[in-house]
């Protein structure tokens, strides 16, 4: 069964408008990491907020208005056309949605408990779906009329990821003809001040695969596909999947299962390794996770594929990486250079010379042909791997 990826929606610390995001990140921008306290009381730390106004949900479905389900509306509405599209050819009850996220609207708790922890009613504006896992892909189906399977994945950083195998499923059992499949998550004191207490957050801009990493910089983004089977301008190509449950937060320092799932999707897409053209690498810029990944992909691809991790521009995602991620190699194959524009792996600190020597991504490096061929690695708390490849058609 092929399947394409027939659009894209995007908006993340980088830019709200797709055009916009490539041309940042190939010139390896950062300043969408701004430095704040507001999910941080007392301590400013750096996270990559989505910047400008997002569009207002209508007061029918003001039980899913959050900041997360706006992030969604608004990659929705990049879309749009191409779902109505979908939705006209084969119907209501034949389009799906699946979401990943590991925030939700959590962000609209915790404003309303601290109204209530300060002696006031309960806003009148909170309701419970708000802060749902599936409250986004509910808000979607019902705002688009849709009668199809409509849930959502959260398995932590590979989340939306996840959502892309399970959106796949759908379409090869015959339940849907066109998925709607991504992912979203909105910055939240919730995971700023947990991620600080595991000793995870950057005291400064984070360092992906840097001498001197210190951990990540948080961030929001969404990212919504039309997943189907008709033919498109990206194909997905391949999927693996891996469950390690090696430790409750920290990678395998061998990485076999991050290997598995490598290999696995090259195995799907029936692939070598040296046919993958560039490697959107997890890269979170914490100590362990790029010990381990940069290992993992040394062992799987040697040296030569171009690889980076771009979150040194838009921060972790968290929930949503892996479909901003895999939106990022969408723009890279569709894009017309014909020199093969490529991501830098920016950082402003020198490599980790105790790393494999990678061929790290330099700002205006580009593959010398177009790219035909990307790889997107995410990893998860508690070992959860997914590593998906994307051709262009």
């Amino acid at each position: 069964m092929t399947l394409f990826l027939n659009d894209l929606g995007l908006l993340c610390a980088a830019g709200s408008e797709k055009n916009e995001i490539l041309r940042r990140l190939v010139a390896g921008d950062r300043s969408g990491l701004v430095k704040t306290e507001r999910y941080s009381p007392g301590q400013e730390v750096f996270v990559g907020e989505v910047q400008g106004d997002l569009p207002k949900i209508e007061a029918k479905f003001a039980v899913y208005d959050c900041r997360n389900n706006r992030l969604l509306l608004a990659a929705l509405n990049q879309i749009r056309p191409t779902v109505d599209a979908m939705i006209a050819k084969y119907g209501p009850e034949r389009v799906g949605v699946v979401i990943g996220t590991s925030t939700s609207g959590v962000r609209n708790t915790e404003l309303a408990l601290a109204e209530v922890a300060a002696g006031r009613p309960k806003p009148n504006w909170f309701h419970y779906k708000q802060q749902q896992f599936a409250g986004g892909a509910d808000f979607l189906a019902h705002l688009l009329e849709l009668q199809g399977p409509a849930y959502a994945v959260s398995t932590a950083c590979s989340s939306s990821g996840r959502a892309f195998a399970s959106a796949r499923r759908l379409l090869a059992l015959g339940l849907c003809d066109a998925v709607i499949v991504g992912g979203a998550d909105s910055l939240c004191r919730f995971t700023v001040t947990g991620f600080g207490a595991l000793e995870s957050v950057s005291a400064g801009h984070c360092k992906p695969f840097g001498q001197h990493r210190d951990g990540i910089n948080l961030a929001e983004a969404a990212g919504l596909f039309v997943l189907s089977r008709d033919e498109g301008p990206v194909r997905l190509s391949g999927i693996g999947a891996s469950s390690d449950a090696y430790h409750f937060s920290a990678p395998d320092p061998e990485g076999g299962s991050v290997i598995g799932a490598m290999e696995m999707a090259l195995a799907e897409a029936d692939m070598r390794p040296e046919q993958i053209d560039y490697i959107n690498l997890h890269g979170t810029a914490t100590p362990l996770n790029d010990a381990m990944e940069s290992k993992a992909v040394d062992k799987v691809f040697g040296r030569q594929i171009a690889v980076s991790s771009t979150k040194g521009m838009t921060g972790h995602a968290l929930g949503a990486a892996a479909a901003l991620e895999l939106g990022l190699c969408w723009l890279l194959l569709t894009s017309d250079d014909e020199q093969g524009l490529l991501l830098p792996n920016s950082s402003d600190d020198e490599l980790d010379d105790s790393l494999p020597a990678l061929n790290f991504v330099q700002a205006g490096q580009t593959l010398g042909r177009r790219i035909n061929h990307c790889q997107s690695n995410s990893f998860a708390f508690g070992g959860n791997n997914i590593s998906i490849i994307v051709s262009r058609t």
